[in-house]
């Protein structure tokens, strides 16, 4: 397929408005200097740093962007485009460009004919920057006439897609952070946050579309009530405590000791997290994509979830996915246990504070 490639125009463009962030010094001249000019240095960047010069460049960028990734061993953003003018404006702002077969828009596209001709219970379904494929895995339970057909889909894309096959089974977390306790059923709180300056904590919606009131301990003295609720297509769920007093932003790390969260933001691929919960307690692993849809079956579909090879075990659901002092995603399911790995998926917050007018703090 042949692709347009953009003006240099265009390329001194997204240089320069990345300029603050990651090339201080370099200029307009600078960055639209010709092809026997050196090109800047790759810069070291920060998770939010690079997660920054990844949005500006992809609004810079249009259709020649094809996806970002952080490389958290080099500390580098990876931003796959479709010629060398886009990998020139690329490494002009600072970033390490990588030139891809396919563009973002025509695997959003596959993703989505893939999801309204095969989708079934079982499965998930992510564009994946570092394969530049559209990546779909079916667990252990989608087999013969189902696979075949799933199998049939993807292998018509070519070298748009692939398919894989995971262990474990894609279930919700829900067994029934810290264990949060109602009708018969446990999950776990993601974190502490107000509304309106009364407090209220977030959690998992298939948590809150299941129960109503939350107890500390199971029969216990009631603590909250839902106050909002989306599942599925979301998957987030908010309790107003039953009393004033606040409580504090912070994760338990069941050491004796917590993490203060003062922030919430987004995920970026590549990046180190961790994620606590009243089953498994703290474990952590990379983020592996964004923007996933996964089946659990009966149709609750979910939609732009974080992926992880963070493990996870039913009872973990609502609990905190986060990074340092940054909350980011609440626990929705996957495959797996923390004993055999496997996948798993997460609300994103900023989200689900949007939705609910809620702060972090």
């Amino acid at each position: 397929m042949k692709h347009r490639r953009i003006p240099k125009r265009r390329a001194a463009l997204a240089g320069a408005g990345v300029i603050a962030l990651v090339a201080a010094g370099i200029t307009l001249q600078t960055a639209n200097a010709s092809e026997d000019t050196p090109l800047p240095e790759l810069k070291t960047l920060s998770v939010g740093a690079a997660g920054k010069l990844a949005d500006s460049l992809g609004k810079d960028l249009g259709a020649d962007a094809a996806g970002t990734y952080y490389d958290a061993k080099g500390k580098t953003l990876v931003v796959n485009v479709l010629d060398q003018a886009a990998a020139d404006a690329v490494a002009q702002a600072g970033g390490k460009a990588r030139i891809v077969e396919n563009s973002l828009a025509e695997l959003k596209t596959a993703r989505t004919g893939l999801l309204k001709k095969a989708s079934t219970k079982g499965t998930s379904w992510v564009v994946d920057p570092k394969t530049n494929k559209v990546v779909v895995t079916a667990d252990r339970t989608v087999k013969g006439a189902k696979l075949a057909k799933l199998t049939k889909a993807v292998e018509a894309l070519g070298s748009k897609a692939e398919l894989k096959q995971s262990k474990g089974e894609f279930k919700r977390f829900i067994a029934g952070g810290d264990a949060i306790w109602g009708g018969g059923g446990r999950c776990s709180l993601g974190f502490n946050v107000t509304v309106g300056g009364e407090p209220h904590f977030l959690t998992a919606g298939h948590c809150t579309e299941a129960i109503q009131s939350w107890s500390e301990e199971q029969g216990g003295p009631v603590i909250g009530e839902n106050a909002g609720s989306s599942f599925p297509d979301n998957d987030y769920g908010i309790v107003k405590y039953t009393g004033d007093t606040a409580h504090p932003s912070e994760v338990d790390l069941y050491n004796g000791s917590t993490q203060a969260i003062t922030q919430a933001g987004d995920a970026t691929v590549g990046q180190q997290v961790q994620r606590s919960g009243s089953t498994t307690q703290v474990h952590d692993g990379e983020v592996t994509a964004l923007d996933a849809t996964v089946d659990y079956g009966n149709g609750d579909i979910v939609n732009g979830l974080i992926q992880t090879t963070v493990c996870a075990e039913p009872g973990d659901s609502g609990g905190s996915l986060f990074a340092g002092d940054t909350a980011l995603g609440l626990t929705s399911g996957g495959s797996g246990d923390c004993s055999g790995g496997g996948e798993t998926f997460f609300q994103p917050v900023p989200e689900a504070l949007s939705a609910f007018g809620a702060e972090i703090g």
